[in-house]
């Protein structure tokens, strides 16, 4: 058996390995358990189940729609008991420790701060609840045995008119937990030139941001959020594919759009199981991540919203293993091309990406060597 072979991993490896999550929605990850608490202490009696167990089969089930629009709907609950300062701070804490349990090394979590006012929060008191929350959840993890950082992207909600407050504030908090900006919602009637002001300001601040782009909507939106816009990087950006044509000998062409997506190396935050969820792939062997993978995108692998999609960073690495035969060469692959992508200092990245990705994985990819001599050992004391 080659080591080729043994290099496709298996679950606990996957588990085990060294992951990098640039797409993550804090009040997409809650535990139904930790949903169920919340609205019992604040009294919040909308909940379409109360034990945990079924309340996290009915937010899958409701996701699993097809729509995007209804896919959105199910946050109307988790946002519900995200309104106090204690709320915030737990949530903010388990996500930190359960992404760390998953093997995430570096997470970008991202939450729009005026979902969270409605119980009298400011803006700077939601952001400074989540940051504690989040750095709260490091110290936990490492208790635990695992290491994590955590960094917030601010969201604005592109069918609101906050956009421009919102970056002011990721700005504020730049160099206090929050390392970038971000728009997300309905794409549909909501174009990312809508927040053109809010844009033009972070560009000047020289500040970092993605957009939500190329997911339900097609080609206009992920060429308005970088040609008008300056996205650093796209959120989903899915539909870039629609640019790409496939000829029947198997011949690639890129369209315009594409081929500038691919040569300046925009990173294309993916989120399959979501993507699936929303109908913006049919199913994980269409996944448009297979062909951007062998064309060698800037492709990173993502959760979206783990508590609606039943899934985590391994769970996502595991379906594509077993879609693409993926090996843990490719999963070093995506994990270093989202630690270059990262909104942090390039110093900082590139010791993440030598320091702990690359042997994370060095290691993983010689177990095969000890089983092997293992095996050998037995063997000949069998045969003695």
């Amino acid at each position: 058996m080659t080591s080729q072979t043994l290099n496709v991993p298996g679950p606990d490896q996957i588990r085990r390995a060294p992951k990098v999550l640039l797409h993550d929605h804090l009040d997409g990850g809650l535990r139904p358990g930790t949903i169920v608490e919340l609205a019992l202490e604040q009294g919040y009696d909308a909940l379409p189940e109360t034990e945990p167990d079924k309340l996290g089969i009915w937010f899958r089930e409701a996701a699993d729609s097809g729509s995007l629009e209804r896919y959105l709907e199910t946050f109307a609950h988790t946002c519900a008991v995200m309104q106090t300062r204690d709320a915030l701070f737990r949530v903010a804490a388990e996500c930190a420790e359960d992404l760390a349990e998953d093997g995430v090394v570096y997470a970008e979590v991202r939450y729009a701060p005026e979902q969270h006012l409605t119980a009298g929060l400011t803006l700077e008191e939601v952001v400074e609840a989540v940051n504690e929350g989040f750095r709260e959840g490091e110290r936990r993890a490492r208790a635990n045995g695992h290491r994590i950082r955590i960094g917030a992207l601010l969201t604005a909600m592109r069918h609101a008119a906050r956009a421009l407050e919102i970056a002011e504030l990721a700005n504020r908090y730049r160099d206090l937990g929050v390392v970038g900006f971000d728009i997300a919602g309905a794409e549909a009637g909501f174009p990312p030139t809508r927040h053109l002001d809010a844009f033009e300001y972070l560009k000047r601040e020289n500040n970092h941001f993605t957009i939500h782009a190329g997911e339900a909507f097609g080609l206009p939106s992920i060429w308005q959020a970088l040609q008008w816009c300056g996205a650093d990087r796209l959120g989903h950006g899915v539909r870039i594919i629609d640019d790409i044509e496939i000829a029947e000998d198997g011949s690639v062409t890129l369209g315009r759009l594409a081929s500038y997506v691919r040569d300046k190396r925009i990173p294309l935050e993916l989120c399959p199981t979501s993507n699936l969820q929303t109908g913006a792939a049919p199913s994980y062997a269409e996944h448009p991540i297979g062909l951007l993978r062998k064309l060698h995108f800037r492709a990173t692998v993502n959760t979206d919203n783990r508590l609606m999609s039943g899934t985590s960073m391994s769970q996502e690495f595991e379906r594509l293993t077993e879609t693409f035969g993926y090996t843990l060469d490719d999963m070093q692959w995506f994990t270093v091309n989202a630690m270059k992508s990262a909104f942090i200092p390039f110093d900082e990245r590139l010791a993440m990406i030598n320091d702990v990705v690359k042997p994370g994985y060095a290691e993983l990819k010689s177990e095969w060597l000890f089983r092997q001599t293992a095996t050998t050992s037995s063997s000949s004391s069998v045969a003695g």
